[in-house]
């Protein structure tokens, strides 16, 4: 045996300070806070973001790292292939505008030749060939700088821009790449193999990346400040090569759990491949979820608990195929951290916060898969005793809604047989349902027939009503369009102060009277139809009808209070983060003049101390009197200013941003009403806290003259209690 994967980190780190490169120790798997936009850190220059792009100035201007990493781009063909990870270690070496393409061409060779003993004979090159629609050609300087090391000319080789040049997503820095192959030998392909494309002769172990454009939307590069240097070298691909084993599942990280899905299953490895398929998938996404719940990943239905969820639960499905026994996550999870754990501490640290998830997922979701599995054993047999080429839509949507069975393990499940799912049908039977549930958070008892109404009249209006009431809550205006409903008016004005209901935030209440005095009407809700609004009226005296100049007054008093709470909302929001960590996300909210509710994303009850604690913050930065402050401004900028954005929002290239001071503790994407400083807010107190959905929590509290008035309440009971004790 080769190195092991400790050695290959251990030497690959150490090379690198020889270089004077400092190393940095692994971010998170949870992105920070500059790029709101990723799930997860998907690559070892992910954390260094800021530096590439000239944002922030870098600590050091060489860095070497191990960074932990996860990725979701393969996870259908975990265990098919015998090299393809969701979680992997990525090594990397970095230069931040100090050297560029022949220095790390160099290293590279260096550490691959006398580091790592490869042949020189037996490595291969890939560069970029040049695109044309990025009016880029070939990498000559690359190519030059692999000459001039040795590199004979034919072992160069030259691949398109899908091979050899590097994003790390839509947008963001960018480059052509160079990577360093080597030649296993004929017994793995053919004579005319080459580097660069899909075989098992020539496995990819290192990728060089010459970060010099930052690329837009719209695939417009624009050269970076400074020329730098993105490298990755997957440990434990490389580890296949040097302990000389066929795949990465039996490298020396992964040969224990192999061996304890043999023990667990009574089954050997190497003899089938679906047992094969199985305990691949099982030993990946076992070092998947034990490292991405350490780092504060809990499982849900949104987002990164989503993603968790979806991986816990395949590895339960394929644990019971192999008849496992109950609490067999925590059997892999404790081998994960055994292996791991002398590298990455926060596995120790958090062990019983591991355990605690996946006992808890593995219990439920076992009971979700002993109802579905049997109900789709039936749809199976009776789709292939009629002939039939797969599931049904509203067979699969029975699983989904009324077994709480994945779609994705129901179409995983069905080609094990030969067999498909009506995904496209699925699909509108899922959106009628989600059409359902926003019906029914209307206002009114026909809020869906209302809604209707009202979207009718603003597409028969043909104009857009202008919202003016971030200036104002009094606007003399025109009412362009006017449609009469169950006792209702629904009224178009051409300008409107009034806050349609959206982000969290209830609509205004308030009046709009003729100006001639011969009508009122009192605001009873105003309805977002896209980026438009109608506003829904009980008239009280008179008619109101298309055509007539009106005064528009939104109700002042609850506007304020209204706009204290959201603010509250944004600082409780900011709290909960600083007290709890960076996986609290916003999951659900309501902001009226009477309350507010806050849902979030954290695993468990909150402690009275942790309880206390955030209250204490929100008012601390009430009574700082900080000012509050909403920007127009791009979605790119926002972003790079560390903005919150909610997950699953669809925000335009041009966005209204809320900060607090100087941004530096809350700054949010948002298009609510909101005080002017936080000072107007006067008091926040929580009413209550507990649980909104599974690993969702959820927060009530008060603000302003609500607050101030529980206070006196409180102070008179213990007044009146005090004097009965005397």
């Amino acid at each position: 045996m080769g190195m092991s994967s400790d050695e290959i980190r251990r030497t690959y780190l150490e090379f690198f300070a020889e270089q004077d490169h400092r190393r940095l120790p692994s971010a998170s798997l949870i992105p920070a806070e500059h790029d709101p936009s990723a799930l997860f850190t998907i690559a070892g220059m992910h954390p260094l973001k800021p530096y590439f792009l000239g944002r922030e100035r870098p600590p050091y201007p060489r860095v070497a790292t191990c960074q932990k990493t996860f990725r979701t781009v393969d996870i259908d063909i975990i265990g098919t292939t015998s090299r393809h990870l969701t979680f992997f270690e990525m090594l990397g070496n970095f230069s931040f505008g100090d050297y560029f393409k022949r220095e790390a061409a160099r290293y590279a060779w260096e550490l691959s030749t006398q580091g790592f003993g490869f042949p020189p004979e037996k490595i291969w090159i890939t560069v970029f060939a040049g695109a044309d629609e990025l009016g880029l050609g070939p990498d000559e300087e690359a190519i030059e700088a692999w000459l001039d090391i040795g590199v004979p000319r034919e072992r160069i080789v030259e691949c398109e821009r899908s091979e050899n040049f590097w994003q790390a997503g839509p947008t963001g820095p960018c480059g052509p790449c160079s990577e360093l192959y080597l030649d296993r030998g004929l017994q793995f392909g053919k004579a005319d193999d080459l580097p660069g494309g899909e075989n098992e002769r020539f496995l990819e172990y290192w990728n060089l990346v010459f970060m010099q454009f930052d690329q837009d939307p719209i695939n417009t590069l624009t050269p970076l400040p400074a020329q730098n240097i993105d490298t990755g070298l997957g440990l434990n691909r490389l580890a296949s090569i040097q302990q000389d084993v066929p795949s990465v599942f039996e490298t020396d990280q992964f040969a224990p759990l192999i061996e304890l899905g043999e023990e667990l299953s009574g089954r050997r490895y190497g003899r089938d491949y679906p047992t094969d398929r199985a305990l691949r998938l099982l030993a990946d996404h076992s070092r998947a979820m034990t490292f991405l719940i350490a780092d504060g990943v809990v499982p849900s239905n949104e987002d990164r608990g989503y993603v968790l969820r979806r991986v816990m639960r395949r590895a339960i499905q394929q644990g019971r195929s192999l008849e496992l026994g109950p609490g067999f996550l925590n059997r892999y999870a404790d081998v994960v951290t055994e292996l791991m754990g002398g590298e990455y501490r926060e596995l120790v640290a958090e062990r019983n916060l591991v355990r605690k998830w996946l006992e808890s997922e593995e219990e439920s979701f076992g009971r979700t898969l002993e109802h579905g599995l049997k109900r789709l054993d039936e749809l199976i047999a009776r789709a292939r005793a009629s002939g039939a080429e797969g599931i049904a839509a509203s067979d699969a949507f029975l699983l989904h809604d009324t077994y709480g069975f994945p779609i994705d393990l129901t179409l995983e499940l069905v080609a094990e047989h030969d067999l498909g799912v009506d995904e496209e049908g699925f699909e509108v039977l899922m959106e009628d349902q989600r059409q359902r549930a926003r019906a029914s958070a209307g206002r009114f008892a026909g809020g869906q027939e209302v809604r209707e109404h009202a979207a009718a009249l603003a597409g028969r209006a043909g104009f857009a009503t202008e919202f003016v009431g971030y200036e104002t809550t009094d606007r003399e205006t025109t009412v362009g369009a006017a449609a009469g409903q169950n006792g209702r008016v629904l009224i178009k004005l051409v300008e409107s102060p009034f806050y349609a209901t959206g982000g969290g935030q209830v609509a205004d209440s308030g009046y709009v009277e003729c100006l001639s005095g011969d009508c009122r009407a009192r605001v009873e809700d105003v309805l977002r139809i896209g980026d438009d609004q109608v506003v829904a009226v009980v008239p009280e005296r008179g008619t109101i009808e298309a055509g007539e100049r009106v005064r528009a007054s939104v109700d002042r008093a609850a506007r304020h209070a209204t706009e204290g709470n959201h603010t509250a909302t944004h600082l409780l929001h900011a709290a909960l983060r600083q007290r709890l960590g960076t996986h609290v996300r916003q999951a659900g909210s309501y902001v009226g003049p009477d309350k507010l509710r806050f849902d979030f994303t954290h695993g468990k009850a909150l402690t009275p101390e942790e309880l206390d604690d955030v209250e204490e913050q929100v008012n601390r930065w009430i009574l700082a009197a900080q000012p509050v402050r909403a920007l127009t401004t791009t979605l790119k900028e926002a972003r790079h200013l560390g903005a919150m954005a909610l997950f699953g929002e669809k925000y335009g290239d041009v966005v209204r941003m809320v900060e607090v001071g100087d941004g530096s503790f809350s700054r949010e994407l948002c298009g609510g009403t909101h005080v002017h400083n936080t000072a107007e807010i006067g008091l926040f107190k929580v009413l209550s806290e507990g649980s909104s959905a599974a690993n969702m929590r959820r927060i009530e509290a008060i603000t302003g003259a609500e607050a101030v008035e529980l206070m006196r309440r409180h102070d008179r009971a213990l007044t009146a209690a005090g004097r009965s004790l005397r």
